[in-house]
């Protein structure tokens, strides 16, 4: 029996999968959760100790003796995030994650120093966006300059948890693509990138070497004791949750399209090459697996309807019968969900905007519908960048919270006009984490296997929770998603600058 784990270090909670590779089964599972800390400027900060703390309690959920039989263990964490380290791995100060968007204004700097968004474009692959791991530098030397000057590793979140299992300081092409330095094209970092973020200092210095997606390392014997590992465990080279959530999708082959609706929503498809747009309309990122993973980012998807359910008083549990009970379009509301500024479109100062709002809409219904469908809408907007550069695809594998949803799936089925798989397993970064570390145990064994063909064999959809286009409804969004885009179109102006200060 092969036994492997994924470890999957979200925003609001970190989750574990043990899984039987004979069996293809999950043996067991546990999750912790994580806070958050918030700020009015758009920070948003957690303690990477509180990730250490949840992935104890993790495994400490697992029976001992299951525990002892993991081969080998993926982890998985949040893209984009910051976690300063010094000379002796202590961490400096609180880790800055994708969805802080109070390092907007260093990002605009960075790009005009090499000559702007589109030499940028040029360099890397893609522009410096808000939340991208660049701009949380020159914000840290600011604001923290006591942090930056001890600052001897920058490690990514799920790099930082690597470290913590392993002793080593390493990062992979994937998660490596979201801090806005790796060039795409050469799968090397840019040292005009660099230097542009600091021309004072070698910021090259303090990254960790790139190593293969297929690298793996032994875990440190006193981590192994501590959460009740062998201590021949393998710890795979791991990678951002997109680049994971690809890998337990069957993402790892052209012409697959994954969605994952959480708190951000993605979508994302595997590449043999790169896949560069000159505007910088998605995130040209690497894949975890040796290839390519072209990315539509929103930072705003199920956390619209949770807040909704919230002001209402109910849970998202009970929110499917208000959209049973309602109609596409929301009887003329129209939500663009800007709660914590947006990637995609690019509008980091962006706020949300109810519009539309007539005394026969006005009803926690109609309005909860249409924080769904501006979500979702704000994943059309991508994907037709995806599909007026010439890709294709014949049906979505849909993951994350929201694909709990029913309505929600048929929402997206709807409105993309396209027929869509539920993966049955439903944790789908964890699950991929698991078979990253499952193929890596292979590698360092000698095997030949590929990653495309380990997922092909692993990867499996529950066929009662796929559905179908609706060809009424597809009829009925079309309106509601061209009403959506006037009004982005609208507001776009009043968020694409800071807005002045109120008057005393």
């Amino acid at each position: 029996m092969t036994v492997v784990a994924g470890l999957d270090a979200g925003t609001q909670s970190v989750k574990l999968v043990v899984y039987d590779a004979d069996a293809r089964v999950v043996l067991a599972s546990a999750s912790a959760p994580l806070d958050l800390t918030s700020g009015d400027d758009g920070s948003r900060e957690q303690d990477p100790a509180a990730w250490v703390d949840a992935m104890r309690a993790c495994f400490a959920a697992i029976d001992v003796g299951l525990r002892h039989r993991i081969a080998a263990l993926g982890v998985s964490g949040q893209q984009h995030g910051f976690v300063p380290v010094d000379e002796a791995g202590q961490v400096l100060g609180p880790a800055k994650l994708w969805c802080d968007t109070s390092t907007s204004a260093q990002c605009g700097p960075i790009m005009d120093a090499v000559g702007g968004p589109a030499r940028c474009i040029e360099l890397a692959g893609n522009p410096i966006l808000a939340g991208y791991t660049a701009s949380k530098l020159p914000w840290t030397r600011e604001h923290r300059p006591e942090v930056y000057a001890r600052l001897a590793t920058i490690l990514l979140p799920h790099d930082y948890l690597n470290f913590v299992l392993t002793g080593e300081r390493y990062c992979e092409h994937g998660d490596a693509s979201g801090t806005g330095w790796l060039d795409v094209r050469t799968r090397q970092w840019s040292a005009e990138l660099l230097a542009a973020t600091d021309a004072g200092r070698d910021l090259g210095g303090c990254l960790p070497p790139l190593v293969d997606a297929d690298a793996s390392f032994a875990i440190l014997p006193g981590i192994a004791t501590e959460l009740g590992l062998s201590p021949e465990v393998r710890v795979s080279a791991g990678g951002g949750d997109n680049m994971m959530a690809a890998i337990g999708t069957g993402c790892v082959s052209e012409g697959r399209l994954t969605m994952s609706l959480g708190t951000s929503g993605t979508l994302f498809a595997y590449a043999d090459q790169p896949i560069v747009d000159p505007g910088g309309a998605w995130a040209a990122f690497c894949s975890s697996s040796g290839g390519w993973l072209p990315l539509i980012c929103t930072m705003n998807c199920t956390v619209v309807t949770e807040q909704v359910a919230k002001m209402f008083g109910f849970s998202t549990r009970d929110g499917d019968a208000r959209i049973d009970a309602t109609q596409p379009g929301a009887d003329g509301l129209t939500f663009l969900p800007f709660l914590n500024g947006e990637r995609t479109p690019d509008l980091p100062l962006g706020k949300g905007v109810l519009a539309g709002l007539a005394p026969h809409n006005m009803r926690e219904a109609q309005i909860y519908r249409a924080a769904m469908e501006g979500a979702t809408y704000s994943l059309r907007y991508g994907y037709d960048a995806f599909v007026a550069a010439g890709m294709q695809f014949d049906r979505i594998a849909l993951t994350g919270g929201g694909a709990n949803s029913a309505a929600w799936r048929q929402m997206v089925a709807d409105v993309f006009d396209c027929p869509v798989d539920v993966p049955a397993q439903t944790e789908s970064a964890a699950f991929g984490a698991a078979l990253q570390a499952l193929w890596s145990l292979s590698r360092s064994r000698g095997e030949a296997t590929t990653l495309a063909a380990l997922a092909a064999e692993h990867v499996a959809v529950d066929p009662a929770l796929g559905c179908s286009p609706d060809p009424e409804r597809v009829r009925a969004y079309r309106p509601a998603y061209q009403r959506f885009l006037r009004h982005l179109d609208a507001v776009r102006p009043l968020y694409a600058e800071p807005q002045p200060a109120p008057l005393q």
